[in-house]
């Protein structure tokens, strides 16, 4: 498994592409459909599917158009499907939801979902080999917000809790910001004190 990062759009949002041989996953492709799509092309890889951590905006921008492109599934927690339409830039495209516990397997991967919530009511985080794609519910150093409509910091502090039960090994990618290791956000991130 290769993990590729876009940090694409003024949020400056990580776009991953989860790569096992020539297949991939997307996981929040918020912006920037043309370099997504280039970026396949020219690593001559098919998507597989779309994973949505959370369905605000700056996450899923690209996901109708991308999913035209590429013709593959999009999924999504369903919590985030009522999300106001200010927060999503309208109706989120999506073809499947999913949510704790599920194990989905594409690109020759299993990616295990575990929701989180607290960020947004249908945040998750997704679990394949030795890697968490956390969305904006765990950063380096930090934490999402939970000042935006559905946020709620008591429902993310028992979501930061669940994670730090996890390996300490595990590669945490988020949303924004660079990559980190769950051990050292054990030790140093004052969020999961």
């Amino acid at each position: 498994m290769q993990v590729h990062t876009l940090t694409l759009g003024a949020y400056q949002t990580n776009t991953y592409i989860v790569q096992n041989d020539d297949r991939c996953v997307i996981i929040d492709p918020g912006y920037g459909p043309e370099a997504v799509s280039r970026f396949l092309s020219d690593n001559g890889l098919t998507a597989d599917a779309i994973f949505l951590t959370h369905g605000h905006f700056d996450h899923v921008g690209a996901v109708g158009a991308l999913a035209q492109m590429l013709s593959c599934p999009v999924y999504i927690h369903e919590a985030d499907l009522s999300l106001p339409a200010m927060w999503t830039a309208g109706p989120i495209p999506y073809t499947h939801t999913y949510g704790e516990g599920d194990r989905i397997e594409k690109a020759g991967l299993v990616f295990r979902v575990l929701h989180t919530p607290g960020h947004t009511p249908g945040s998750v985080c997704l679990i394949a080999e030795n890697a968490c794609f956390s969305g904006d519910t765990l950063f380096y150093g930090s934490c999402g917000r939970t000042d935006l409509p559905g946020g709620d910091w008591g429902t993310l502090r028992r979501s930061l809790n669940r994670l730090a039960q996890a390996e300490d090994a595990l590669a945490v990618y988020p949303g924004h910001g660079k990559s980190t290791v769950l051990a050292q956000e054990k030790r140093y991130n004052p969020y999961m004190q």
